[in-house]
This record gives structure tokens, C-alpha cells and sequence, in this order.
């Protein structure tokens, strides 16, 4: 989901964070925030190049590898936007195409992460987390969906540690119980009192398909984006450590986010791993624009993007 649009639309600009967010991942070595944890990674989306979105929107393999589908949503203040979407069990990753959205959030390279609670009321234990590392005023925000009636639903609430960064963002966030509730979701019932879940949001038709779910995510990021990430994936209870050069990696429930800082003209998404409903014998390489996706052998595909078509300094 396209959140950062729709928050500069509706937002009051007042909301602006008093004070940057200061250094990056300063958890100790390996360890969490206290408590059990509670934000998993849900979803990353990443902007690519024409070229490779295309033949993304287009391939016949990620239609067998995946639940793989193109659509466009209408969400907050009637923002649209169409993407690409591979959907696993609990977990997916959407694409975009240079221009898909805008303003500079169709820029190649821009990129976003959501991470969700599993139990409903999570939510605002991770604001008073953000409040206790430092985060005076996280920026809180409600989603909502329409179905094509012109009805919006309450669809999910999120928070922010910022309203500033160059092209990557990420948000915690919390599914509605009125979108549970609506059947046009095609959502799931609920497993126990209190699941706003993963799984009971995305439908099961990953079954039919060798993709199960993203195990990790590498994306490049400047430092300024990384600073008003790490605050957020701590207070989610991810254990999150430094790395040489100002990078960072974070893991908890199942999955490794790697974060590499460079410059502005670098940024990007650069790497997904996935986990596969059932091992493979074979080793199998699709090109699809400027990207690889590997599948097995074993149960693990990886896809690496690769330097996409950048406009040169004097374009």
C-alpha cells in the first residue's frame, strides 16, 4: 500500500515531527525491544523501471510461481494506485513501474514497508513504544478502501515516526475490524478473539502455487530514511543490529529486512527472498527486465534486481 501520498493529501501539516529522528539502528547487538513482539513484516513495494515493471505485469512464469495479480486500489481521499502483486500466505510484495504514482513517490527507487500487528489493540502499545525511545509525536493515520461504490471502508489504522524522508518509508499498522467484517474483502474468519492477522487477511490461493511467503527483504535507503525506520521496527520488538557503513538488519517472525545506506541516486529495492510451499530439485533462472528471479533448489527462491535504467545527470 501507497500510504506517504495519501498522508501529504489529508494530513495537516502541523503534524510535521518536531526534530529529526537522530542515528540509526542503536539496539544492542541482536537484541530486541522488551516484550513479545508485536509488528511482522506484511508487505514491501519498490519502484522499478519501466522496462522490468513491464515485463513483470506481463510474464506467464509469475503467474505459476505465485498468486500473482495487477490491480488498482482506491484508497484515502481517493488516491488510486495500480500495482503488481505477488501474495503469499501471511505476507506479499508489490511493484510499481517509473510514473505509477505521483510525485516522487513514482521516482525509480522509491520504496515502503508496512509491518502489521497480529492482535488487535497492538497498535497503540507500539505509539507508547515510539514515545518512550524519543518519538514525541508519531503521526497516526487511518486508511481506508472503496470497492468501486464510492463507500469508503475502514480499512486499516497506521503510524508514522515522520512525515519527512527522500524515497523510502516505512509504517506500522493495524487491520480495521470493519474490514473484516465487509465481505468484499474476501478475508478469512477470525482464528481467535482479537486476530487482525496476516493470514486471515490474504486469501489462500498461495496453496496452488510454488511461492509461500517473502522471508527478506534487502533495500537501499539513505540514512535520513533509515533513521525514521529503525525507531519503528524496535518499538515492534525487531532485533536490530548495526552494520559497517551505517546499514542496518532487523529480524522477527521469520524474516531478515537489510537495509544498505547510500546515496540519494542509488536508492532502491534490491532483493527479495521467498520460502516455497514444497522443495524443488531443480535450480530454475527467469529473467524478467532487469531482474533474476531464482528458484530453488530447495525450498527458497531469491529475486535480484539489478542497476535499473536510471536517467543519466544531464536527463
Amino acid at each position: 500500500m501507497v500510504l506517504r501520498r495519501a498522508l501529504q493529501a489529508i494530513m495537516i501539516m502541523t503534524l510535521a515531527l518536531a526534530g529529526a529522528v537522530q542515528g540509526t539502528a542503536h539496539a544492542e547487538e541482536g537484541a530486541p525491544t522488551a516484550g513479545r513482539q508485536l509488528l511482522y513484516y506484511n508487505h514491501a513495494y519498490g519502484v522499478l523501471d519501466r522496462e522490468t515493471a513491464d515485463a513483470i505485469e506481463h510474464s506467464s512464469y509469475l503467474r505459476e510461481f505465485a498468486h500473482f495479480q495487477v490491480r488498482t486500489t482506491t484508497g484515502s481521499g481517493g488516491q488510486t494506485w495500480t500495482g503488481r502483486y505477488l501474495m503469499g500466505r501471511e505476507t506479499y510484495l508489490e511493484l510499481f513501474g517509473v510514473g505509477d504514482l505521483p510525485g516522487k513517490d513514482g521516482t525509480l527507487g522509491a520504496a515502503g514497508l508496512g509491518v502489521s500487528t497480529e492482535r488487535a489493540g497492538d497498535l497503540p502499545t507500539v505509539i507508547e513504544r515510539l514515545r518512550q525511545q524519543g518519538i514525541g509525536d508519531p503521526i497516526e493515520f487511518r486508511q481506508t478502501r472503496d470497492f468501486g461504490d464510492g463507500v469508503p471502508v475502514p480499512w486499516f489504522d497506521a503510524v508514522f515516526t515522520t512525515d519527512q524522508y527522500d524515497l523510502f518509508g516505512a509504517w506500522g499498522m493495524e487491520y480495521r475490524p470493519e474490514y473484516f467484517a465487509d465481505p468484499r474483502g474476501n478475508t478469512e474468519p477470525a482464528a481467535h478473539p482479537g486476530d487482525v492477522g496476516r493470514e486471515r487477511y490474504l486469501p489462500d490461493t498461495y496453496r496452488d502455487r510454488l511461492m509461500r511467503d517473502v522471508t527478506g527483504i534487502r533495500i537501499a535507503v539513505t540514512a535520513r530514511d533509515l533513521a525514521g525506520t529503525v525507531p519503528l521496527l524496535e518499538a515492534g520488538g525487531f532485533a536490530v543490529r548495526s552494520l559497517p557503513g551505517g546499514g542496518a538488519v532487523a529480524k522477527g517472525g521469520g524474516t531478515t529486512l537489510r537495509f544498505d545506506v547510500v546515496p540519494l541516486d542509488q536508492v532502491g529495492l534490491r532483493q527479495v527472498e521467498m520460502a516455497l510451499n514444497r522443495p524443488v530439485s531443480y535450480r530454475h533462472e527467469e529473467r524478467i527486465g532487469h531482474s533474476t528471479l531464482t528458484v530453488g533448489p530447495g525450498a527458497r527462491a531469491v529475486w535480484t534486481f539489478e542497476d535499473q535504467d536510471r536517467p543519466s545527470p544531464a536527463g
